[in-house]
């Protein structure tokens, strides 16, 4: 099948789909993904089917194939991880969600396996940004020793931080994920600082870029993937530990670089400096209940936590208006792990023109 057939339906992503699809009438549409979970069940009655994860970094999907389906045997030999291309007619069932009518499954070539991990061109576009952000404002520090700290990270370990997610469910859960929660963090954190001026900005700056650095090793996505597999070290270690012995592993590697000598007449001293940085990683959950060993003890540990929770509260009700059940005009179901019911936001206010008037 030529992918390129302007006859082919539309391809869409997953998130584009969920949007899309009718409760009413099947429409065709195409989606490309990857195979995060392939489990084959028994119905009530005995009779064997799938459930079939599929992934494709904005969404999740499963799809339940039964023995009658044209498409049982095909589905059964895949592999997880495998890279497929789905046409079918698609509706909206609602109890069940979204399910593909006649549809049509192909493998990926590896070219449009590898465009895929890139995601769409608005998603290339958001990535790059967020990075250039991060990057810049942590050229911008004034005190060298957090520069230095920030600089080293991002060259040794910038690639992996690209594709690590900010969770494995709630917020920012997708490849990619932490990019766009410290970006978002580090630009709230800068805004903070213009009003609270007694913050530290660049230890701010740094504790936002640091915080969650241990999900590097927690949940990274595979380099050829979008699924989170479990990591042996974030199991047994948690990100809050691991993040603070890979800032140590870099505070040391930073004192044993050309200029580094010049640290020793700066004030704040180094180890006053490398204790602050460790206590906004330790602290950022804000409560020992929800595994932070310290609770926040300085204004920028405080200011932290909220920033944290406030990104991640956003992303939460952004995802949950996309995809949640409208109960009534206005009133949607909420998402874990928020408890309440969302309500749409109040739209902002048109000032009239001399057009309008």
């Amino acid at each position: 099948m030529d992918s390129s057939d302007p006859s082919l339906p539309d391809l869409l992503s997953l998130a584009q789909l969920r949007q899309t699809a009718s409760s009413t009438q099947a429409q065709p549409y195409r989606v490309r993904a990857q195979v995060e979970a392939l489990v084959q069940r028994q119905t009530a009655q005995g009779k064997p089917y799938f459930d079939v994860k599929l992934t494709d970094g904005t969404e999740t999907l499963t799809w339940r194939v039964f023995d009658n389906n044209p498409l049982f045997l095909e589905i059964g030999n895949l592999s997880r991880q495998a890279w497929v291309e789905l046409t079918a007619e698609w509706i909206d069932t609602g109890k069940y969600g979204l399910e593909p009518k006649n549809p049509h499954l192909r493998r990926l070539t590896e070219d449009e396996v590898q465009s895929s991990l890139l995601g769409s061109d608005d998603a290339r576009m958001r990535l790059a940004e967020d990075y250039e952000c991060i990057c810049s404002l942590v050229h911008e520090m004034a005190d060298p020793r957090f520069r230095a700290l920030g600089k080293a990270f991002l060259e040794k370990h910038g690639e992996r931080f690209k594709r690590t997610a900010a969770a494995r469910d709630f917020h920012h859960a997708r490849r990619g994920g932490l990019v766009e929660h410290v970006a978002q963090m580090m630009r709230s954190a800068r805004a903070l600082c213009a009003v609270y001026t007694q913050l530290n900005k660049d230890l701010l700056v740094a504790g936002v870029l640091f915080h969650d650095c241990g999900k590097l090793w927690e949940t990274v996505c595979p380099e050829n993937g979008f699924n989170i597999p479990l990591q042996l070290h974030g199991e047994m270690l948690g990100h809050i530990s691991i993040g603070m012995e890979l800032v140590n592993k870099l505070w040391r590697d930073c004192l044993e670089s050309e200029g580094a000598s010049e640290w020793l007449h700066l004030e704040p001293t180094n180890e006053n400096v490398r204790l602050h940085l460790l206590h906004l990683i330790a602290s950022h959950h804000g409560e020992m209940e929800f595994g932070s060993p310290v609770l926040p003890k300085t204004p920028e540990a405080m200011a932290l936590h909220y920033i944290d929770n406030l990104d991640a509260k956003m992303e939460m009700f952004r995802r949950g208006y996309e995809t949640s059940e409208e109960l009534a005009p206005g009133i949607f179901v909420g998402v874990r792990p928020l408890k309440q019911k969302m309500i749409s936001p109040l739209a902002v206010h048109q000032p009239l023109t001399s057009e309008d008037s």
